[in-house]
């Protein structure tokens, strides 16, 4: 076991980002496998040529929208 030492502000952050069935630890497991998501994202950025891009990026950004809003639900 060990300690994170963490701001008020930001334990009260953390705190509100926290479901009520959830343990801090608990919490920062799912914050922490939320990284595959945004990689995924910029791995489909990566493959984008010129053409489309500002379409290709809107949808990219609603994603990651809709995804970070599941994890606040």
């Amino acid at each position: 076991m060990s300690t994170i030492r963490v701001t008020d502000d930001v334990k009260e952050r953390l705190r509100d980002l926290k479901r009520d069935d959830e343990s801090f630890n608990d919490l920062l497991d799912r914050l922490s496998r939320s990284e595959k998501d945004v990689e995924q994202i910029a791995e489909s950025l990566s493959e984008l040529g010129e053409e489309n891009f500002g379409e290709r990026t809107k949808e990219a950004h609603e994603e990651l929208n809709e995804s970070l809003e599941r994890r606040r639900e």
